[in-house]
């Protein structure tokens, strides 16, 4: 059986301990309203209708109060809240005009209205909680326009009275701590989403990894041994075990497009095929996403070089370190290796293919590139340093 709680959307459960305060709030200054109407009706033309007004106050206070706080049809929460801070404002516009048909001009003009400023700003929160601050500033300077308009003090220093800094002040704070509310749950649903998928790729993984990787890796093995035919089938089955092991690891989840900042791991983990090998730590490597989508390019252009000057049967490693200064990224494959000064030579005849897709790219994000192998059959190995100050 589900609860009420869960059934509440994202919105409504991050504003929910907002709607309670407020309407906490709500009823305490229905009681300074009530003691301000002790206080001041012995000076109103018409008390008895002064008290039939609290009365109002009173019931409207209790009613809007339990409905912008429940929580027991929590599929029509939203639109509830909607029709009562709508009604909040008219029923508080009403109770500010009537403090007219109370008391006189000379009351009226220097005193409070009927709903006193701080059960008008009640009005103003909840516009705020529902709408945000625009709507809370808007619901504050027209709520301090029509005490102004009631009191007829447009002549006089309107800013001067506490009215309108403080119920501006009230819509701004209250909508600012809504949206940050609305924030922090849609951050926290999505870190629980990340963190919900992980685990079942790692609960897939293990039920996998005994049974259908093993079969593949023993197919792989027997059918090289066996040759001929065979071959192929073994082949075969290097690809797919290298496929499902990239897409159950945790490493080959795809970075969030949305994310300033992203894993390097699954960028490099996806080029991993039969004949290239790649290795990294087994804690997430962040960076900023235009640094990983550089170093990853890099690497791709180093291994598209292997498979294209490396030779036939020739294989790749791609090893991934992270230390608390530098991120270290090596590329290295066991084919015919690179002529000393081939490089030089390439660049002189404008080939920038190496100088611009590797070198260039890291070089650009603040790092270095070294070829730690230069001459025949030694094979090709780069390295990539980038600066943890420059990957951000």
């Amino acid at each position: 059986m589900r609860t009420h709680t869960a059934e509440l959307s994202s919105a409504d459960a991050a504003t929910a301990p907002l709607w309670r305060a407020a309407q906490a709030f709500r009823l305490v200054t229905l009681l300074y309203a009530i003691g301000q109407q002790i206080a001041s009706v012995q000076y109103y033309e018409h008390p008895r209708l002064s008290w039939m007004l609290i009365a109002v106050m009173a019931i409207w206070s209790g009613s809007s109060a339990l409905l912008l706080s429940q929580w027991y049809f929590p599929e029509a929460t939203g639109r509830i809240r909607g029709w009562v801070v709508f009604g909040d404002q008219v029923v508080t516009v009403a109770l500010i005009a009537s403090t007219r048909l109370v008391a006189d001009y000379d009351w009226y003009h220097g005193h409070q209205t009927l709903p006193t400023t701080l059960w008008i700003a009640n009005s103003v929160i909840s516009m705020a909680v529902l709408r945000g601050p625009v709507a809370g500033v808007v619901a504050g300077l027209f709520m301090s326009a029509v005490v102004v308009t009631v009191r007829d003090q447009w002549g006089q220093d309107v800013w001067g009275d506490a009215t309108a800094p403080v119920l501006v002040s009230v819509g701004l704070a209250l909508g600012l701590a809504a949206n940050t509310a609305r924030r922090a749950q849609g951050q926290l649903e999505r870190a629980l989403r990340i963190t919900a998928a992980a685990q079942e790729r790692e609960r897939l993984a293990r039920e996998v990894h005994d049974g259908v990787l093993q079969v593949l890796a023993f197919i792989k093995r027997r059918g090289t041994e066996i040759g001929g035919a065979a071959s192929e089938l073994a082949a075969r089955a290097g690809e797919q075990e290298v496929a499902l092991r990239v897409l159950l690891s945790e490493q080959a989840e795809l970075p969030d497009a949305g994310a300033a900042e992203v894993d390097l791991r699954p960028l490099l983990t996806v080029r991993a095929t039969p004949t290239v090998s790649v290795a990294t730590p087994g804690d997430p490597v962040v960076i900023g996403r235009v640094v990983a989508q550089e170093i990853a390019a890099a690497v791709g252009t180093a291994l598209s070089n292997v498979s294209l000057h490396a030779g036939d049967g020739a294989k790749a490693y791609v090893l991934l370190e992270d230390t608390d200064d530098v991120i270290v990224v090596s590329v290295r494959d066991d084919g015919v290796g690179i002529a000393a000064g081939r490089l030089a030579a390439a660049e002189a005849e404008g080939r920038m293919g190496v100088s611009r897709s590797i070198i260039g790219r890291i070089e650009a994000l603040g790092g270095t590139v070294e070829l730690l192998t230069e001459g025949p059959d030694l094979g090709t190995e780069w390295e990539f340093r980038i600066p943890r100050r420059s990957a951000r």
